[in-house]
């Protein structure tokens, strides 16, 4: 469905209902699962109790706030890829492939590893360290103008130099990895109301912006020449979603350290159910990606007793199959 086309309403309102159903429903398995698990219905007296209860403090202090950061993660993942997909042309384009998850992730690695006293400052780091990346990828792809192709080789290079430093890095500091090794893999234990404050700060910003960013992202995947010709200034469009892109990356690399494949993958199922118009496929993306990854992270808590899986991990493992699949047997989808 290309984005010119009708929204068909009833379908994008019926596929909304169905998310946020899925959605409750995995808050409800989130919070109720672990290794001390309660029934639902144990769990609802205890928060309707003015007393307060071991069920009581495990849900409201340690479980609920992952479940919100799980949430926000998500849905912010989601709208970066899908953003980023609309800037390259490129399906395959998503916070991790280009390099801004790479940028904040290798700036956020350095002050765990190096800096480890100005730990609370990690957020403003890996913000700078995503732009950063941002800038040296567009500095490398601009010539007469940003080329999509250009930006997506850039940022294939700039994420195998911050790869190699990343790793020169752990080498030098291999007695300081515990914490380290939690983040590069994706990891959303131990979050408490201190992150879901953080991340819902800048998460809401950076979906706000999301949003603005609609009817460019509709031009941008136009082409260049119809982009131009609806009076779109395609430079600064992609300079600007990739900009939003970036915050809402770093804001999760952040909190939650590299997860990956949701902004990859979750757009594409997103395409398949409601098309590529961004007005009904970005809020459907954002939603669907804090099912994926409520879910996934679930997985990583229940599918080993004793053991905790990180969530990044999961992803890796369900994701990387999945997208193969569709570049098989969905080809159409991969590439408008």
């Amino acid at each position: 469905m290309k984005s010119g086309k009708k929204i068909s309403i009833l379908r994008v309102s019926t596929v909304v209902l169905i998310l946020l159903i899925l959605l409750g429903t995995a808050t409800l398995l989130s919070v109720a699962v672990g290794s001390a698990g309660y029934s639902i219905t144990e769990i609802i007296k205890a928060l309707l109790s003015n007393e307060t209860s071991p069920i009581k403090t495990i849900v409201v202090n340690l479980r609920m706030p992952r479940v919100i950061v799980a949430v926000l993660v998500g849905a912010s993942l989601a709208a970066a890829g899908a953003l980023l997909q609309s800037v390259m042309k490129n399906p395959l384009a998503d916070p991790g492939t280009i390099g801004v998850s790479a940028g904040a992730g290798t700036a956020a690695t350095t002050i765990l590893l190096i800096l480890p006293q100005m730990t609370s400052a990690v957020p403003l780091f890996a913000f700078g360290g995503a732009c950063l990346a941002c800038v040296l990828i567009y500095t490398m792809a601009w010539k007469d103008g940003v080329d999509p192709t250009r930006i997506i080789l850039s940022g294939v290079a700039i994420n195998s130099v911050l790869g190699a430093y990343n790793s020169l890095l752990k080498m030098l500091n291999a007695d300081s990895l515990e914490g380290v090794l939690a983040f590069m893999n994706g990891s959303l234990s131990g979050r408490s109301w201190f992150h879901v404050k953080q991340l819902g700060f800048f998460a809401s910003i950076g979906l706000i912006l999301a949003f603005l960013c609609i009817k460019s992202a509709n031009a941008l995947q136009l082409g260049d020449e119809m982009a131009k010709s609806l009076g779109v200034k395609v430079s600064g469009s992609r300079v600007f979603l990739s900009a939003v892109s970036a915050f809402l990356a770093a804001s999760t690399v952040s909190v939650a350290g590299m997860i990956g494949f949701v902004g990859l993958v979750v757009p594409h199922i997103s395409r398949l159910i409601v098309g590529s118009d961004y007005r009904a496929m970005l809020p459907v993306s954002m939603l669907l990606g804090s099912v994926v990854l409520l879910v996934a992270d679930t997985l990583g808590r229940i599918i080993v007793p004793g053991m905790e899986i990180p969530v990044g991990i999961i992803m890796a493992v369900c994701g990387g199959p999945f997208f193969l699949y569709m570049l098989r047997k969905k080809g159409k989808v991969i590439g408008n």
